[in-house]
């Protein structure tokens, strides 16, 4: 009779999936009559196997257990936080990419955590600054230089216990920060073009890697742009922590923080309390969002 064991997804490729077992190693299975359920394993998810070959490590996945949560692009489960990645030089930050990054994790209620990498390459101060803008919002911020191993062993801590999605665009340093927290796994590193500063997209599929018995990260391809396709301009505030807190004081119900009198939050960022760069993005996603609905 087969024997059971209980495991994680952390890769899926071409109907095989990958599944770790802790303290025994990674299982390749099939999933078997689930489709009929309409149920579809993913990255991530908790499951049940049964071992067909001790020896080969080969399997079927015979249950599904319950999700704690659940990422539509990528289709990834179980994920506790998200580690956003972004690079303070080569290429250029785009904050406003990283405040998508923000409100995505937001809709879905998952916490983030902020790495701003190539701290080396800051020769005017821009990471403290942007530091004390996103910690003022309640994000935890850290600046790090994966290259000279700095600020690594602060980021490693606050992954313990926890599965970790780490996000952010190509050429930062997504995948040389994920071979230096682990060592199991060597991943393709790809140069930055110097021409466009944008990295190759080195990582083709999503993959969880284990660091310890309850630590994983989760790798996933990178992009250079992300659409907001299930946020409502109407809710886009509430995602901006600083501006969440104005909910209620505001003159108008429903007020946009745009164009009305007595606004809250325009009150807050004449008086300092909020910051401009974050306010601006705010600005541009609202109109984006807006122009979707008046052109979708």
């Amino acid at each position: 009779m087969a024997q059971a064991r209980r495991g994680r997804i952390v890769k899926g490729i071409a109907g095989f999936y990958y599944v770790h077992v802790p303290r025994e190693g990674v299982y390749e299975c099939r999933a078997r009559n689930f489709r009929r359920g309409g149920q579809k394993p993913l990255v991530g998810d908790d499951v049940e196997i049964r071992v067909l070959d001790e020896r080969e490590r080969l399997g079927n996945i015979s249950r599904l257990l319950p999700r704690r949560s659940q990422l539509i692009r990528p289709a990834v489960a179980n994920i506790d936080q998200a580690m956003i990645l972004f690079a303070l030089a080569r290429p250029q930050p785009n904050f406003n990419l990283l405040d998508r990054f923000l409100v995505m994790m937001g809709k879905r209620q998952i916490p983030c955590l902020i790495c701003l990498n190539k701290r080396d390459l800051d020769g005017e101060g821009l990471g403290e600054q942007v530091q004390s803008v996103y910690r003022a919002c309640g994000y935890e911020t850290l600046l790090i230089s994966v290259s000279r191993g700095e600020g690594l062993e602060e980021a490693g801590r606050l992954l313990e216990g926890k599965t970790t999605a780490v996000a952010g665009p190509s050429g930062v340093g997504k995948s040389s920060l994920i071979n230096s927290l682990q060592s199991d796994i060597v991943m393709e590193t790809g140069d930055v073009s110097g021409k466009i500063e944008r990295g190759r997209h080195t990582t083709r599929h999503s993959e969880l890697i284990a660091l310890g018995e309850r630590t994983y990260i989760l790798d996933t391809p990178g992009f250079s742009s992300l659409e907001l396709w299930d946020v409502e301009k109407e809710e886009l505030a509430d995602f901006y922590p600083e501006m969440a807190l104005c909910r209620g004081r505001c003159r108008f119900t429903g007020c946009s923080h745009i164009s009305e009198p007595d606004c809250a939050v325009k009150e807050l960022l004449e008086q300092g309390k909020i910051s401009p760069m974050r306010y601006e993005s705010y600005r541009q996603l609202y109109q984006e969002l807006k122009d979707r609905r008046r052109y979708g």
